[in-house]
């Protein structure tokens, strides 16, 4: 059965994420440059990355296959679990696809292009209830369509 994977670091959705994964008997994998808290409990694991920046990343990246969901707030890595057949859900409730990456992908490059030429773009808005409500409902769809597609667990 496919599994959900965290890119953990400054992600503010790992309780919601935990919650769905209870739900449907599906596996997370939390997983980090630093060391946090995760559930004790059967199904959940936590990986420790040493190493660079993009560390996380790479281990998501390289580990993740075909129906697995990805939650990450992450472009770039977004794109590459997408070439490895992952579904993919921004921190928001955005689900990355084929068709809008690389929209997503053009506008993170024109922010930080008017970053380096020092204009102020602001950051996202705050994380409030209305984001996590939608996060939780798109996740939640995403999970019950994978876990669907790939029969009893």
């Amino acid at each position: 059965m496919p599994g959900i994977f965290i890119d953990a670091d400054g992600c503010p959705v790992k309780e919601e994420v935990y919650r769905v994964a209870r739900r449907y008997g599906v596996g997370v994998t939390v997983v980090a440059n630093a060391w946090m808290r995760t559930p004790e409990e059967d199904g959940f694991e936590f990986v420790l990355v040493e190493g660079d920046f993009d560390a996380a990343d790479d281990w998501i990246a390289e580990r993740v296959g075909e129906d697995d969901v990805v939650i990450t707030g992450d472009i770039p890595l977004a794109d590459r679990c997408l070439k490895r057949g992952a579904r993919v859900l921004g921190l928001r409730g955005r689900e990355f696809t084929e068709d809008s990456i690389g929209e997503a992908l053009a506008s993170r490059e024109l922010l930080s292009n008017l970053r380096d030429l020092g204009i102020q773009t602001g950051g996202p808005p705050p994380h409030d209830k209305r984001a996590r409500s939608r996060f939780l409902q798109k996740l939640d769809e995403m999970v019950r369509s994978v876990a669907g597609a790939s029969g009893p667990g």
